[in-house]
């Protein structure tokens, strides 16, 4: 993205359309969370210096992806494939997060690698079943399978062992844990809602259609909210981590 590409898009936008104005404001938001992480490494010690840099690379990957979201949306395109190329590699970081405030309590390897392949199963399945015939029983079957997954992340972090160590480690660190599972059982509730939304044309979801959203819409407010959340988060553990 060039500067010329950047200041036609900000004097392109037309903000009168939610789909459009989402994305304008989710690529604003995320490139001004990026700068804000990022220059506020210097300022903590190597203890969480990795947290806020994943921050700030979350954000920073989502503004540059939101860019060209909009960029297809608006020219009539597709931002299916666009997006989910953005959440493989967001959301796993993403889960890096828990592992990386969670280190110093205990968390190994082997939890970070269990949060992302279960973050993987969920995107891939919820792009399979996004892309499948709407009219068949494929879009459902494949939200089961992207279902079970999250339902399998959410117990890690707030039952399993993550939950534990956070427990043991106390002060900002149990803090800034039970905050990022509350966005996971709440934050990403949001993405399910755009999943039936995007799948709705045929007998499955049909319901769902009653509330007159748009899926973009939906899932740029998610990202936005979670995101930008995540950072913000990790963010104010840090900070207080120093008094």
């Amino acid at each position: 993205m060039t500067l010329t590409n950047f200041i036609s898009f900000i004097g392109n936008a037309d903000l009168s359309d939610p789909v459009n104005f989402t994305f304008f404001l989710g690529t604003m938001a995320m490139t001004a969370a990026s700068a804000f992480f990022f220059l506020s490494l210097p300022q903590f010690d190597s203890k969480w210096r990795t947290s806020i840099l994943v921050s700030g690379l979350i954000t920073f990957i989502a503004a540059v992806h939101y860019y060209y979201m909009r960029e297809a949306a608006t020219s009539g395109g597709v931002t299916t494939e666009i997006r989910y190329i953005d959440w493989i590699l967001t959301v796993p970081l993403m889960c890096v997060e828990f592992y990386l405030i969670l280190k110093a309590a205990g968390a190994t390897t082997k939890h970070l690698k269990t949060l992302i392949w279960a973050s993987l199963v969920m995107l891939v399945t919820g792009y399979f079943g996004e892309v499948a015939d709407s009219s068949t029983a494929m879009p459902a079957l494949w939200g089961l399978a992207s279902g079970i997954a999250y339902f399998y992340i959410a117990y890690l972090i707030k039952y399993g062992e993550l939950a534990q160590l956070a427990a043991s480690a106390g002060g900002a660190v149990e803090k800034a844990h039970k905050t990022l599972t509350l966005f996971v059982l709440i934050g990403w509730a949001i993405y399910p809602l755009g999943y039936m939304l995007g799948t709705a044309d045929g007998q499955w979801y049909s319901f769902i259609t009653a509330i007159n959203l748009d899926m973009d819409v939906v899932y740029n407010i998610g990202d936005a909210i979670n995101k930008i959340g995540f950072g913000l988060v990790v963010y104010a553990a840090a900070v207080a981590s120093k008094k």
